[in-house]
């Protein structure tokens, strides 16, 4: 028994090994990508400077942005400007692929970054995290901008009571981002269903396998979405509606690109999505068409207002040039590309050259001074609004507790929720139906299954509900956040790992995660044997 142990051991490290080699190959061949395909020496002038951009952002975004910053730098500093576009993924993916190449070289010894400049794209919290970095050593560098700048060109750090920049400047917000519901009139019409207002219309039973959702696990928008509803409307009420709507999910994607054009495509009814993907979208079928088929809404006091952030590398390659693109990106010129119509025939040249983005700008001045000149009529800072009792530490279980119940159990909680809403006592005109809403004992019982929350075993042994949003923090700390052991120095995720809880090999989010897949199904499992007994 002591050798298959020690074994085991060795041959855990080694797959640890490889998998650590196997993410950093694939970070260096896709941050490579963009410079195999940069025409060859000879070809170009050298003498134009070229910056290295991380970016989840679509081609759109990256030509028309490639081109102002060009025309900008031209301008201001006499030459062209290049920029090589790195894309592996969303914003998410990208701060990973960092932890892991930071972390590579940081256990060799070596100096880490150099590769590439900016990230430019994604929300504030993957920002942030950037920020915070590994091992005590930041991703992301500040840039030295003047605080009577940052006043000029923003006016109050604050909407909607998140920040637009990071006051110790290692991120500005270049854009802003709002989250909504994407959704196809013609489906909604043959469904018998009025155009969306809210959140809890993406529960309705009728829209049984008609919703298109992504995983949160995979895209930083996403969660950001899913973390509005629970902020928005409660941590219990927003998990019924998360749970009701992936059981309504005709599937689960792994992109944000996918839910607009599963919707587009008359695939699925409505979906979640950031807002100018939805609208976008929109305009993409009107102006193909002539129809309006497909419709956008940001749920009225229910959203979230996000800055979309740029963040300057660690040991960049290029840091004044990388310097200067931020400057771009918060000019006149750099805003207008968000938010200005390509036709648009004003003497200042500004705006976008072949696509309207569609997308907020960052800073309240456009709208005071541009917005006859926008596409969307929609001024952020008018409704964005503070959440009164924020949930604190909600965001760490979104992804565990979805990939939970709507990935690992999806067939049960589909099964299962087909069963409650085809009993005959569930209540068809409410829409929105809870435990609460019916008389019929065995509908209850059901329902109160179906919402149930799993609890999680502390090392005295108690057990803390998640029924409770504030064992959240207490739950967040024991398990998922990085701790360091005062004794050896080691980098631990969870402060319990001392305790016992689980193998030292093991990840505690991926445990936690299995065993609320577990209770899921159970429960799913007893409503189904309920309504089969019933039939």
């Amino acid at each position: 028994m002591r050798s298959v142990a020690w074994w085991d051991c060795v041959e855990s490290h080694w797959v640890f090994i490889l998998s650590k080699f196997i993410v950093i190959i694939v970070f260096l061949v896709l941050l490579g990508v963009p410079f195999a395909f940069r025409p060859k020496v000879g070809e170009i002038d050298e003498n134009i400077p070229t910056l290295v951009i991380m970016t989840p952002h679509n081609e759109q975004i990256r030509y028309e942005f490639e081109q102002g910053f060009s025309k900008w730098h031209q301008e201001h500093y006499g030459t062209p400007a290049r920029i090589a576009w790195s894309v592996p993924g969303g914003t998410s993916e990208i701060r990973k692929m960092l932890v892991s190449q930071f972390t590579s070289s940081i256990e060799r010894g070596e100096s880490p970054g150099g590769e590439a400049d900016l990230v430019f794209g994604g929300g504030s919290y993957e920002h942030s995290k950037l920020k915070k970095g590994v091992a005590g050593q930041s991703i992301t560098a500040p840039i030295d901008f003047e605080q009577s700048w940052l006043d000029s060109v923003y006016g109050p750090n604050e909407i909607g009571g998140g920040r637009l920049y990071d006051p110790e400047r290692y991120w500005f917000g270049a854009a802003l981002s709002a989250f909504g519901i994407v959704y196809n009139r013609d489906v909604l019409r043959k469904l018998n269903l009025k155009d969306p207002t809210t959140w809890v219309d993406l529960a309705q039973p009728e829209l049984l396998s008609w919703v298109a959702l992504v995983n949160p696990a995979q895209s930083g928008s996403v969660t950001t979405a899913f973390e509005a509803i629970l902020q928005r409307e409660g941590w219990l009420r927003g998990w019924q509606i998360l749970r009701r709507a992936a059981a309504n999910a005709r599937s689960i994607a792994a992109s944000s690109l996918k839910v607009p054009t599963e919707v587009s495509q008359g695939d699925a009814a409505m979906g979640v999505c950031i807002d100018f993907f939805g609208r976008y979208e929109a305009q993409a079928v009107r102006q193909a068409t002539g129809h309006d088929r497909i419709g956008y809404i940001d749920p009225a006091g229910k959203t979230l207002i996000d800055a979309d952030p740029i963040s300057m590398l660690h040991n960049p390659p290029h840091p004044e040039l990388a310097r200067r693109f931020v400057q771009f990106a918060l000019s006149d010129q750099g805003q207008a590309m968000w938010q200005f119509r390509v036709d648009d025939d004003s003497s200042d040249e500004l705006g976008p050259l072949q696509f309207e983005l569609r997308r907020l700008p960052a800073l309240r001045g456009m709208y005071q001074q541009y917005m006859s000149r926008f596409v969307d009529q929609v001024n952020p800072f008018e409704m964005a609004t503070p959440i009164e009792h924020p949930i604190s530490d909600a965001r760490s279980f979104i992804a565990i507790i979805f990939g939970a119940m709507a990935i690992d159990s999806g067939t049960e909680l589909e099964e299962a929720w087909a069963a409650i809403i085809n009993h005959p006592g569930f209540p068809t005109e409410l829409g929105f139906v809870t435990a609460a809403d019916v008389s019929d004992p065995e509908l209850k019982q059901m329902l109160e299954l179906f919402d149930s929350m799993p609890s999680v075993l502390t090392p005295d042994g108690k057990l803390l509900s998640l029924a409770d949003s504030a064992n959240l923090p207490v739950i967040n700390r024991g398990y998922l956040k990085n701790v360091s052991d005062e004794s050896t120095g080691l980098i631990m995720k969870g402060a319990w790992w001392p305790d016992g809880m689980w193998n030292l090999n093991a990840d505690p989010a991926d445990m936690l995660r299995q065993q609320f897949g577990v209770f899921v199904r159970e429960n799913c499992e007893r409503i189904i044997e309920m309504a089969q007994q019933q039939g």
